[in-house]
């Protein structure tokens, strides 16, 4: 038996959701397939998967086998690519999403640093505070700032987005200055509609808190959420890299300095290790090594 073949066929089929459709995605006929992933369990000695006229589901030991499959996969996949990736510049076009503030405070000049040394690539940015398909958008890489991955995706750890409580001098005036974390309860806080919407977190030397906090301003864009605080609106919870240059500038204050809100990683997140392409490692290091030059998303 071809192991490597199987194992195509096993990833096939599950990520198309049939048997039919995995063995058309290789080009074999349904009883071809069918045979490599009764070979599969026979070298493996256990079922990996549960099939019925209607549906199809992985048991635990291909729940299992699914990842490992793929790594397999990949590998095989890289060391086919690196003789051609010797002698080959990136070339293509590479689509990529993450939020408007990450794309204002990293993506866009990256971008044009990465244009610039590589003339062969194109990139297209979609600029979106939602999650999307990866699949279903044809997005090739998605940068985004989470501490709860989708395990079915493939993610490369780039950095670190540091948080800050802040508000405008002007709100400050018109309001008491928070002394403690609880006191933000009391506040007007203007909230992201997916991070932190009803309930910010903290760290400190006295250990963890969170502080159910509630506003009349919710958005699903930071920017938006920073433009109503600039205007003295309320208390808005910020990524450093949005507010920096305000905090020094004295636009805005951060407040409660000796609680730190809750880090997030920033990842570069694609949907399978045969995306790899050469394009996109190209600009997944380049990447990596810009934000690991820089402080700020460190």
């Amino acid at each position: 038996m071809d192991r490597l073949t199987a194992l195509q066929v096993f990833v096939a089929v599950v990520e198309q959701g049939s048997l039919t459709a995995g063995a058309e995605r290789m080009d074999m006929s349904r009883a071809m397939a069918s045979r490599y992933l009764a070979e599969l369990e026979s070298w493996m000695g256990s079922r990996l998967l549960q099939r019925t006229t209607r549906r199809q589901s992985l048991t635990d030991a291909g729940e299992q086998a699914l990842q490992r499959a793929r790594d397999m996969l990949a590998l095989e996949q890289e060391l086919g690519d690196i003789g051609a990736r010797q002698d080959q510049a990136p070339k293509g076009l590479l689509r990529i999403t993450c939020s408007y503030s990450l794309a204002t405070a990293l993506l866009c000049d990256a971008a044009s640093d990465y244009l610039a040394r590589w003339p062969g690539t194109a990139i297209d940015i979609l600029q979106l505070d939602k999650t999307v398909n990866l699949v279903e958008e044809r997005i090739d890489l998605a940068l985004r700032i989470t501490n709860e991955l989708d395990p079915n995706l493939i993610a490369r750890r780039l950095g670190t987005c540091h948080s800050v409580i802040c508000a405008s001098p002007a709100y400050l005036q018109q309001h008491p200055l928070p002394q403690r974390v609880e006191d933000l309860a009391s506040h007007n806080c203007l909230t992201h509609s997916y991070v932190g919407k009803s309930l910010w977190q903290f760290a400190s030397e006295q250990g963890p808190a969170s502080v159910a906090v509630s506003g009349n301003l919710s958005a699903n864009d930071a920017n938006l959420l920073l433009q109503a605080t600039l205007k003295g609106k309320g208390i808005s919870l910020q990524p450093l890299y949005s507010v920096q240059a305000l905090l020094a500038a004295g636009q805005l204050v951060r407040l409660l300095p000796q609680w730190a809100p809750m880090t997030m990683s920033i990842y570069g997140v694609y949907s399978h290790r045969r995306q790899m392409t050469p394009l996109l490692r190209s600009f997944l290091d380049f990447l990596l090594a810009r934000m690991a030059a820089q402080p700020l998303w460190q």
